[in-house]
């Protein structure tokens, strides 16, 4: 899709595609203090320490595979500007690799008032068609549907990415978007990415790969704090459902439309909206026409 016709949707989309629902706070900050393993908040002398502390040297290779604490990014990136903002930054995949033929579709599950829905109907209608997808989960959607969780953890058809703590745009100066407050700074960048994939990694028994922001937007600095932190960011290139905001016919045509190479957005936390009936109607023809869909770890190293 081109980024016009992407911002357009954004556009169209409004709050819907930052939430699927409001954000804790309906778009304040999160407080400061930083989330435990589990993704609760909790104190910690971590959060004591200024954002601005001169950045320290990157770690060496012998140190690359122990995941930074809060206070090391901190050290790390809290002198840094980032230079960049939006869906489509430096550090962030928006589509599968060049020459890759395959389609990557996406099902974020928002989490928090008005995003912890489910949407089964489409989960059984990809299985019904063995179509792979790779579905991006926040903590509190988690925590609202644990045996759903389960059962799509436990279907190897779907690949678990992180969806955030409590769905929070990715900056480390606090832009929003959508009216939705981002991380306030390299701490938060943390707690927002961290939280979530200690969770994940504790209920899956693996840590996960991939990490797609709330909104979907990031500045570059946030973006070099999830790579720190092992996992991939991931942005898209075609909107297929517009924030969970398009009727069935249009989610119908931005998905057949997909080129091949490109990652769909799409949710699967509102049942009864359009797009579950629009997926069903344009998935068909693409496989008819020998598109074949993967998840993201099966074309992304």
């Amino acid at each position: 899709m081109a980024l016009s016709r992407r911002a357009l949707l954004a556009a169209v989309a409004g709050s819907t595609l930052a939430g699927c629902g409001s954000s804790a706070g309906g778009g304040a900050a999160a407080p400061e203090a930083p989330v435990s393993a589990s993704g609760a908040s909790g104190a910690s002398g971590a959060s004591a320490i200024s954002e601005a502390t001169p950045p320290t040297p990157a770690p060496t290779a012998a140190t690359a595979s122990r995941e930074p604490t809060r206070a090391e990014l901190i050290a790390r990136y809290g002198g840094t500007a980032p230079k960049e903002w939006g869906m489509e930054v430096t550090g962030v995949t928006t589509k599968l690799p060049a020459g890759e033929s395959a389609t990557a579709l996406t099902f974020d599950a928002c989490g928090g008032p008005g995003g912890n829905g489910y949407d089964a109907d489409l989960i059984d209608f990809l299985r019904k068609r063995s179509v792979p997808a790779t579905l991006f989960l926040n903590a509190r959607w988690i925590d609202a549907n644990p045996d759903v969780f389960k059962q799509l953890a436990a279907d190897p058809l779907f690949e678990i990415g992180n969806h955030g703590t409590v769905h929070r745009p990715l900056s480390v100066t606090g832009r929003s978007a959508y009216g939705i407050a981002g991380t306030g700074g390299v701490g938060e960048v943390y707690d927002e990415v961290a939280g979530n994939a200690h969770k994940l990694a504790g209920l899956l028994g693996h840590p996960v790969r991939f990490f797609r922001s709330g909104t979907a937007h990031y500045d570059d600095v946030a973006a070099r704090v999830v790579a720190d932190l092992g996992e991939r960011a991931a942005g898209f290139t075609v909107n297929g459902d517009g924030g969970a905001t398009l009727s069935a016919a249009e989610v119908r045509q931005e998905i057949a439309a997909a080129p091949p190479g490109a990652i769909v957005i799409c949710h699967m936390n509102h049942p009864g909206g359009g797009t579950a009936p629009g997926v069903v109607a344009a998935v068909p023809g693409l496989l008819a026409a020998g598109r074949r869909f993967v998840r993201l770890s099966d074309v992304l190293r």
